[in-house]
């Protein structure tokens, strides 16, 4: 029985933010107890649409003093790894929006720190909380599409520009983490290709191609700069395709009953050589749910009944070390490179796949709670960060932007 709702501080309020502020306001099972941005502008803003929080900051160290059990971090993606670092070593349990850093380093120890501390880290890959995107998953397992042959996805419109962090690093987190979700692989190796059209060096579109080690190749289309917005995937496989289309209102799901097979040549040429299958197009019945919700109420459930999340620090890490070998190919021309080995990443850290629970692991912060079941901001960082939580120094130019999430 839950005695009390769990205390939930926002740092971050800027895009994303007030997404998210909304969301956990709605929840009756949590109270949004602080906000903290460095503008106080936007800190203006939302005190009319969340009256019932306490606490509006632009220090968002704040939210180490205000007896919090969670917070959620909603800021550049420059300095996710600062302050999640922050928050895991104040005990606290930390959901990071997308990515969860901007190095697979930071993003690594973050993950090994969470377990060590016996805390929840939960990424914000808010397409694996996508009913679609779990109809579509459901729909691979079961075998309904045969063998995957491949995948394509397209992510584009008139999208909002980053000074320094480029369209894959933006972008490229939804539909590597999607790829991971509905295959449960990671890419052994990218090859990208982009250029910068409006801000020099910063390339604002992308083509990514990954191969996995079962034989599927997949292809993302990803830009700032094309006159239609698009949230397409398409998965083909050897016995029917399947599009996901983000932006269908009702029909997010088609399945087509179409596939293509070699058949024995024969000694006339009058034969045909490929046998093509056309039969029928269904749309499964898809129970819409806003998936920030869906997200949101899963960090929840995590930290009450101290379960590892869906998108935890491992799934993190290896959006991240995709994005890396990503761009390690951009600078070279395309070439393709290997992604770093996930699995000898981690440092004695228990499988996911195997046990989901956090119970063996220590609670620094015992929560009074039970459960019965189941940007972006500029904010800025302190010069005087203390030794006890980095030793890095922060960037004092912050992004204007967050993670886009559409």
């Amino acid at each position: 029985m839950q005695s009390r709702p769990l205390r939930l501080g926002l740092i971050g309020c800027g895009y994303w933010g007030p997404n998210l502020a909304r969301t956990f306001l709605e929840m009756p099972e949590v109270s949004l107890e602080l906000i903290a941005d460095r503008d106080p502008d936007r800190l203006d803003r939302i005190r009319s649409r969340a009256p019932l929080v306490g606490v509006l900051t632009t220090d968002h160290r704040r939210a180490f003093e205000s007896d919090l059990d969670a917070v959620v971090i909603s800021t550049p993606p420059e300095t996710h790894f600062e302050i999640a670092r922050e928050a895991l070593l104040e005990g606290l349990d930390v959901f990071v929006e997308k990515p969860l850093a901007t190095r697979s380093d930071e993003a690594l120890e973050l993950t090994e720190m969470a377990d060590d501390l016996g805390r929840v880290l939960m990424v914000g890959h808010i397409g694996a909380y996508n009913p679609a995107v779990q109809a579509l998953r459901t729909t691979i397992r079961a075998g309904e599409l045969g063998q995957i042959r491949y995948i394509d996805a397209i992510r584009v419109g008139l999208g909002l520009f980053h000074p320094r962090l480029n369209v894959i690093w933006d972008l490229a987190p939804h539909d590597i983490s999607i790829l991971l979700y509905l295959l449960d692989e990671a890419p052994t190796t990218v090859s990208a290709h982009g250029i910068a059209c409006i801000e020099e060096s910063v390339e604002d579109l992308a083509y990514l191609t990954m191969r996995f080690a079962s034989g599927i190749l997949a292809h993302v289309r990803l830009s700032w700069l094309d006159p239609s917005k698009t949230r397409r995937v398409t998965v083909v496989g050897s016995r029917r395709m399947a599009i996901y289309d983000d932006l269908e209102p009702h029909e997010k799901i088609k399945i087509y009953d179409k596939r293509v097979s070699s058949i024995r040549p024969s000694e006339t040429y009058a034969d045909f050589q490929f046998a093509y299958h056309y039969g029928s197009v269904v749309s499964p019945y898809v129970e819409l749910e806003e998936p920030l919700r869906s997200e949101c109420s899963h960090f929840v459930e995590c930290v009450l009944e101290r379960t590892r999340p869906i998108t935890d620090g491992r799934n993190g890490v290896r959006v991240v070390q995709t994005i890396e070998a990503a761009q390690r190919s951009l600078r070279k021309a395309g070439v393709e490179v290997p992604v770093a080995d996930e699995e000898s990443s981690f440092r004695d850290l228990p499988d996911p796949a195997s046990s989901r629970r956090l119970a063996h692991l220590p609670s620094l912060v015992p929560l009074s709670v039970a459960s019965e079941g189941e940007g972006a901001s500029v904010l800025e960082l302190p010069t005087d960060v203390p030794t006890r939580t980095v030793a890095r120094g922060a960037s004092s130019e912050l992004a204007g932007r967050g993670p886009e999430a559409g």
